[in-house]
């Protein structure tokens, strides 16, 4: 155990939730289900890396403030149907419905996720911190069987600003009832999880599986959950 901390705060996807995995998995799903080659859409490889490349604009605008939630589900669907020249807002609706009920419910986790949290629930108290929509992310937790590992789940979107605006980790702090310097951020986004912690006197981790280059205000940086065995 590590004296400097009482309190873990995980980023959820791409740092518990596989999302990368379960995104995919729920993708072409739909794009089967919903017959995509008969609407025009030939390739599913095309498919995803077009409507990744939308929704990534799109939660960068509402992370920013720009874009209300309802509207950010929605029309990144919508876009990636213009993408191919499609302009079918009754299927980009379907698409999004099917998507928010498919994803969350798809358990995979990152590799080491249990063995990790195994270890560390009887060392620390355990909380996520995330920008995800709640309802969502709550789903994603109990069907994964990630939820009896953590005491606060703490979505951004009650902040009233989200990571990695101060705000958001204030917020959660508050809710923790704890101090910043007795709380580790462990997340896998060098500006959302690891600047924005850090910009409120939070010790951070960035987890870092694909090698993406560094980050200069973390305090560890890991490739793999299990590493943070080796100092907490």
């Amino acid at each position: 155990m590590n004296p400097n901390y009482q309190h873990l705060i995980f980023d959820l996807d791409r740092t518990l939730w596989d999302f990368e995995t379960n995104s995919r998995i729920a993708l072409h799903e739909i794009f089967r289900e919903l017959d995509l080659r008969e609407a025009g859409i030939a390739d599913f490889d095309v498919f995803e890396k077009t409507y990744k490349r939308v929704n990534e604009v799109c939660w960068n605008e509402y992370r920013n403030g720009r874009m209300k939630k309802e509207l950010l589900r929605h029309i990144r669907f919508a876009l990636t149907l213009k993408e191919f020249g499609i302009d079918n807002q009754e299927l980009a609706d379907e698409m999004c419905d099917s998507y928010l009920y498919k994803s969350p419910r798809i358990p995979n986790v990152m590799e080491g996720t249990f063995e990790t949290l195994e270890y560390l629930k009887s060392r620390y108290r355990l909380h996520i911190l995330t920008n995800g929509f709640v309802e969502v992310q709550g789903l994603k937790l109990e069907r994964s069987g990630l939820k009896p590992y953590f005491e606060q789940v703490v979505a951004s979107e009650f902040a009233g600003a989200k990571k990695p605006h101060p705000d958001a980790f204030k917020f959660a702090l508050k809710k923790i009832e704890a101090p910043a310097q007795d709380c580790l951020m462990i997340g896998d986004d060098p500006e959302t999880d690891i600047l924005g912690a850090y910009q409120v006197g939070m010790d951070t981790v960035y987890y870092n599986p694909d090698g993406n280059g560094r980050s200069e205000h973390a305090t560890f940086t890991i490739s793999h959950l299990k590493e943070l065995m080796n100092f907490l």
